[in-house]
């Protein structure tokens, strides 16, 4: 019945969605939902003149159309709810004024009795702009952009080493390359939805897509200012996010106003369209240089930055230090220039800041191993790092030669040929490639209820959200095995504002902060067990210790001697209780002297068709260290869907820009392409052991990230060894190989 960690679980939330069982926020309903429909922008920048909703109040069944003219009170500043992934600056407000700041933006709601005649309606609403100039254009903005320099922000620029310009200067082989990033959009499976029940009572039961209940639910008490007692926010499922989710999406506000305004249960989901107008990766372009001696080592790293950001928030995350955490450099610089767009406000995307920056740093050391005639896993052995290069600390446990080791023999990397165009399948070119991901391993503070009843089951809460990466599964395994029962005996509770509490879940802390706090409750629940077992006559456990006792097999039992053991059902009924509830709050203690990572090596066979240049990615292997693996299986999965991401990234991902108007000209999941079952070939996943007793008691690190870090470049670095032709803006697609 133990021994659930570590193991090839089958997710237990499984059944649920392949049945329909599951609900989203979109499909909660109760009597009299109202539906509304979004009204948006036609223009990038400028104000409302003129919005005419006349023809749309006149179609049966309409009950009303939200402006900024007549929607309900809203607090006039809103950082007061401190949404804690909000970037600097006055975050958009959906229906606050005339303004107009992105093409795409909402600027009114129509409510109808049903979601065709909101739908219809909508597209009546007659709206005059006063246009103003806009820019939408990355190299167009790319000289205004202003250089971040905070020495307390944790996502500027790491501090220059050592001399770097004289270590440029005195460089025995000299590298520069210009990399860049499109904008690149989330296209969740699951649109973004809001379903508001308005209670008898006027309080607000809210069904959000979000990776946060009880940040929408401070938001929208901000907003509305309403009080916490108020409000109710529930996501129990979630069909994809992956940083798009961290922060109150605008539709959850917009159906709350118009609950407000109408005093009824509003629904609103956003079009596949109109989620254009949400968040996405910044376009990125970036600057390395790198300077080596002739025996491969790195004497000078440079890295530099230009991404995008909107004209009312400042969104940024640390892109250009990620090279300090893998390769030794006595000298190196960063800089980081933020350019303002006439677009909403980027966000958080799978690894944000490593995936592009790792993009632009892998595919520069494959270029430098080419000039250095060395492999490119040779050269990255030659600078590895044992120490954070950024703060001269070591790392709690960084396994990343293992992961090029077997990487390397997993895919066969010793039969590469080096010399570009050298390698053959029929009227196919093949090339390798490989790089090398890192990520943080971050841990959060959270709070677990467990509550354990006589009969031997226990309920897990947490106010935490499952995004798809299988926390409910992780959640129960470990409670499984801390409280000695089946996995069938553990019901988890998650995505619900009243429960204990939790932050949002992101950057692949989720996973080792909920586990460790799931451990630090069972252990309350275990010594209240034990203090009930002593109370037994004749009890075997009398003179234990909590250290001393284990819950296993429905027993409390001696660690020393197990025949010395109490079924759990007996201590409650002789201490006169059918159930043991505790909450704990866990907090992860850091005394600065070590680096906490994971890492990975990303093994890459493409082959290109010679004559047309089309190019498919034959087979991946990723080796990852990140600590110990709580579920094989789904650990697996995540790695494996983040190398298709990463594949996407590299050859299909791009948001296209009409630069005249302003707009997104691809905002359908047609016209942005993303990887097919066709795209998708062999991925192998090797987990390298990794031992790790100082990040935290379970030695857990997040997982869900590393998957996509360091993909895009290894297929890079793989079409050049394929083709000699060396393309540095992402995708590389058919056109930039033939020209």
């Amino acid at each position: 019945m133990t021994g659930y960690i570590g193991t090839a679980t089958s997710r237990v939330d499984g059944r649920a969605k392949v049945t329909g069982a599951a609900k989203y926020a979109g499909e909660f309903t109760t009597a009299g939902l109202a539906h509304g429909s979004v009204v948006t922008s036609r223009i990038a920048k400028g104000r409302i003149a003129r919005i005419d909703a006349s023809e749309a109040l006149a179609i049966a069944g309409v009950l009303d159309v939200l402006t900024h003219q007549n929607r309900p009170r809203i607090a006039r500043v809103y950082s007061a709810y401190k949404d804690e992934v909000a970037p600097e600056g006055s975050p958009f407000r959906p229906l606050y004024d005339d303004r107009i700041w992105f093409s795409g933006q909402p600027i009114a709601l129509v409510i109808a009795e049903e979601p065709e005649i909101a739908r219809f309606a909508a597209s009546l609403v007659r709206v005059e702009y006063d246009t103003e100039a806009h820019v939408t254009d990355l190299h167009r903005q790319r000289d205004a952009a202003v250089a971040l320099e905070s020495a307390e922000d944790p996502f500027a620029p790491p501090r220059p080493r050592g001399r770097p310009e004289q270590a440029l200067a005195a460089a025995g082989v000299h590298h520069r390359g210009e990399y860049s990033v499109p904008i690149e959009h989330h296209n969740p499976m699951e649109p973004y939805a809001s379903t508001v029940i308005f209670e008898p009572d006027g309080k607000l039961t809210v069904y959000d897509k979000t990776q946060g209940v009880q940040n929408v639910q401070r938001y929208l008490c901000s907003v509305l200012e309403m009080d916490p007692a108020e409000v109710r926010v529930l996501s129990p499922f979630v069909g994809g996010a992956f940083g798009s989710g961290l922060r109150p999406q605008y539709q959850v506000i917009l159906a709350a106003l118009a609950a407000c305004a109408l005093k009824r249960s509003v629904r609103l989901v956003l079009t596949r369209q109109q989620m254009y107008g949400l968040g996405y990766r910044p376009a990125m372009i970036q600057q390395i240089e790198l300077g080596a001696n002739a025996d491969g080592t790195l004497d000078l790293i440079a890295h530099g930055a230009v991404t995008v950001t909107s004209q009312y928030e400042e969104f940024y995350r640390q892109e250009t230090g990620w090279s300090g955490l893998l390769y030794k450099s006595a000298n190196a610089k960063y800089t980081h220039k933020l350019a303002r767009l006439d677009l909403a406000t980027p966000c958080d995307m799978r690894a944000p800041s490593a995936a592009t920056g790792l993009y632009a740093l892998e595919c520069a050391m494959d270029e430098l191993a080419v000039a250095l005639k060395l492999d490119p896993v040779e050269l990255r052995l030659r600078c590895y790092s044992e120490r954070d290069q950024h703060t001269d600390r070591p790392y709690s446990s960084k396994s990343l030669r293992e992961c090029y080791h077997q990487g390397a023999a997993a895919f066969g990397w010793a039969k590469r040929d080096p010399e570009p165009r050298s390698m053959r399948d029929g009227m196919e070119l093949v090339g390798w490639g490989m790089a090398t991901g890192v990520w943080e391993a971050l841990q959060v503070p959270i709070s677990v209820r467990i509550v354990l009843t006589a009969n031997g089951h226990a309920v897990v809460s947490c106010a935490t959200s499952d995004i798809g990466t299988g926390t409910y599964t992780i959640m129960a395994q470990v409670a499984a095995e801390m409280l000695g029962l089946p996995l069938d005996s553990v019901t988890v509770k998650l995505g619900d504002s009243s429960l204990p509490q939790s932050p949002v879940e992101g950057g692949s802390w989720i996973a080792a902060s909920v586990s460790n706090g799931i451990v630090t409750t069972a252990d309350a629940v275990r010594e209240e067990l034990l203090r009930l077992a002593k109370r037994m006559p004749n009890s075997p456990l009398a003179d234990a210790t909590p250290d001393e006792v284990a819950l296993t097999d429905g027993k409390l039992a001696s660690k020393r001697d197990p025949s010395r053991a109490v079924p759990i059902a007996d201590a409650m009924r002789h201490g006169g209780v059918d159930r043991i509830k505790q909450e704990k709050a866990t907090t992860f203690a850091d005394d600065g002297s070590h680096a906490h990572n994971t890492h990975s090596a990303i093994f890459a066979e493409v082959k290109v068709d010679e004559q047309l240049g089309v190019i498919r990615v034959a087979r991946i292997v990723s080796a990852v260290a990140a600590g110990r693996i709580l579920n094989t299986k789904t650990a697996a999965s995540q790695i494996m869907g983040g190398v298709v991401w990463g594949i996407g990234m590299a050859l299909h991902e791009e948001t296209l820009l009409d630069h005249t108007f302003g707009r997104i000209m691809n905002a359908n999941i047609a016209e942005y392409h993303v990887p097919v079952n066709a795209d998708v070939h062999e991925i192998e996943v090797i987990f390298v052991d990794e031992p790790d007793d100082i990040v935290n008691p379970l030695g857990i690190k997040g997982l869900g990230e590393i998957g996509i870090v360091g993909v895009a470049a290894a297929v890079a670095n793989a079409i050049y060894h394929a083709t000699g032709k060396r393309v540095r803006d992402l995708p590389i697609t058919v056109d930039k190989l033939l020209l």
